[in-house]
Order: C-alpha cells, then sequence, then structure tokens
C-alpha cells in the first residue's frame, strides 16, 4: 500500500511572492519548493543549482517544463488565486487517494514508499498548445503538474493527475530505457495513461492531447507512425509523439504530424486492444508495447 504526500505549494508560492530579490526568490524555489522532489531531480540529472553562473539547473528545467517563470507575479498571483478559489489543493488529494484505491484494488503498487505530488502554476504562452496544463510522472513516486487554471482545463485536475499516476505504476513494472525508447514503446505509454484517465474520471475529462484532431488526421497519423513503430532515440521519437509545432518549438525534427499525433493513435491503439481482448485498463498497464501494438489491430 502506498502512502502519499500533497506539497503545500498553494503556500510556497504565497510565500515566493513575498520575496522581492530575484535571486533569494530562485533559492527559495531551488532548495523550498523542489527539495521534496530532489530525487526525481537527480534522477533526471537535473542539479538543484548549477556549479556555473546561470548554467541549467532546477529553475530553467522547469520553466522548460512549462512552470511559470519564478519572477513572473502576474502568472503566479492569478494562477494561484484561481487554483485556491477552486479548492485545487483537496482535489489533488482526493484523487491522489483515488487513484491508489483503484490500483492497489486492482493488485497494482507504485515502486515507491511514498507519492509524492506538487501543483505548480505555469506560463500560459508556453503551454498554449496543451491548452495550459501539462504534467510529469515518469518516475515512479513523483508526480507534478502545472497549469495556468481556466474554464477548460480546471475540471481536468483529476483526469491528469490520474494520466501520470499511471506512468507511475507502468514504471513500477515495466524500465524506461530513455536511449532506446521506440515510438511504440512511447505510444502505448500515453495510450495506458490517457486511458487510465477516462476509466477513473470520464471521457469527457481527456486532455487536448489526444482530443485535438478529427477522425481523418486520426487516421493518417496512424499511417504515418505506422511506419515508424521501431524509430529510436528521444528526440527522434518525440517528433512522432508531439507533432510538428512542439517540434519546430524544441528543435525537433518534423515530420508531417499534427500536434501530439503519438499520443491521439497510442489512446485509440490501447482501447482497440482492450475492446478485442476484453481486458481492464489495470490488466493493460501490465502488458508488454508489442502485445498491445500487434493486438491492438490498427497496425500492419
Amino acid at each position: 500500500m502506498n502512502t502519499y504526500k500533497v506539497v503545500d505549494t498553494l503556500n510556497q508560492y504565497d510565500e515566493l511572492l513575498e520575496i522581492q530579490d530575484l535571486e533569494k526568490r530562485k533559492d527559495y524555489f531551488r532548495y523550498e519548493m523542489m527539495k521534496p522532489f530532489k530525487l526525481m531531480w537527480d534522477l533526471i540529472n537535473v542539479p538543484l543549482k548549477a556549479k556555473e553562473q546561470n548554467g541549467y539547473d532546477v529553475v530553467i528545467a522547469s520553466k522548460m517544463l512549462g512552470f511559470a517563470d519564478v519572477s513572473d507575479d502576474k502568472s503566479i498571483r492569478e494562477g494561484l488565486s484561481i487554483l485556491k478559489a477552486n479548492n485545487a489543493y483537496t482535489v489533488a488529494e482526493n484523487t491522489i487517494k483515488n487513484c491508489i484505491d483503484e490500483a492497489n484494488g486492482a493488485g497494482l503498487k507504485i515502486n515507491a514508499e511514498e507519492v509524492k505530488f506538487g501543483l505548480y502554476v505555469s506560463d500560459p504562452e508556453k503551454l498554449k498548445l496543451q491548452k495550459g496544463y501539462t504534467g510529469f510522472g515518469g518516475i515512479p513516486g513523483f508526480i507534478t503538474v502545472n497549469i495556468y487554471p481556466n474554464e477548460y482545463n480546471l475540471p481536468k485536475i483529476p483526469a491528469v493527475i490520474a494520466h501520470e499516476f499511471n506512468h507511475n505504476i507502468r514504471f513500477s513494472y515495466f524500465d524506461w530505457d530513455h536511449g532506446n525508447v521506440t515510438v511504440g514503446d512511447y505510444l502505448v505509454i500515453e495510450g495506458l495513461a490517457e486511458s487510465f484517465a477516462k476509466e477513473l474520471y470520464g471521457e469527457e475529462q481527456i486532455g487536448p492531447w489526444v482530443t485535438s484532431m478529427d477522425k481523418e488526421e486520426l487516421e493518417y497519423s496512424t499511417d504515418v507512425i505506422d511506419e515508424a513503430l521501431d524509430v529510436k532515440g528521444f528526440a527522434e521519437v518525440s517528433s512522432y509523439m508531439f507533432g510538428d509545432e512542439v517540434a519546430e518549438q524544441e528543435g525537433y525534427q518534423p515530420v508531417g504530424l499534427p500536434f501530439c499525433a503519438g499520443y491521439a493513435v497510442g489512446y485509440k491503439a490501447v482501447q482497440s486492444y482492450m475492446k478485442k481482448h476484453n481486458k481492464t485498463i489495470f490488466e493493460a498497464t501490465l502488458a508488454s508495447t508489442d502485445e498491445i501494438i500487434n493486438g491492438c489491430g490498427l497496425f500492419s
């Protein structure tokens, strides 16, 4: 049975905003706000503080992940007040508890003593395509969600937490090999996560990474990805997963795909596999990439 801890980021942001000096504010972010996630950052080679001036560290990495810049008072203040008004902290806590109960009920657990969760304000510009919210759950025991809250994404907080929670489960049973991940692996991972969110919180709460393309685009994307299932390497794979707009933003090679094509195709593949083989999402989460790719009927 996993225990959990929801970090009180909303109060931390209040304290952050009181600090006028930017360097001190960055240090508060590093050593107070990110301290509970130090092990997660260590595992992805991000130091809390870079050895050299303006070097790569947690302040820069979190900005790249879409967190609001620590100096952006306006975004943080606005985002914070909306999150508080909508009891986002309580919603997050209830969601994590529910996810743990559901997983345990199916005999699954996360390979970590405690699941730490943090909710952060995001940069609305950086996450425009994602409709202002995203998350990270790639390391068992740690989940972060960053959101610039709006009418569209606020109701979806439980679903995005569930999505990241599923990554925590998947990576407790299967290794994530950053250098050798294939398009097939990645789309299965994301398809499972979104199917888990749908299972727990309903189809209307699934994210824009799955819902933003029409039937024709989805069929076209499925054909393109069918040819690329064995492509390896994180940058190459990312082009297929995130589509051309994100590829151009992030400096990957565009491959002619719409936004988050790999997510949508992955979701379709996992849903099709579950239906064809009468599997629950919990059973599917333990199925290998090959089993799902070969069993979903979408690929040649």
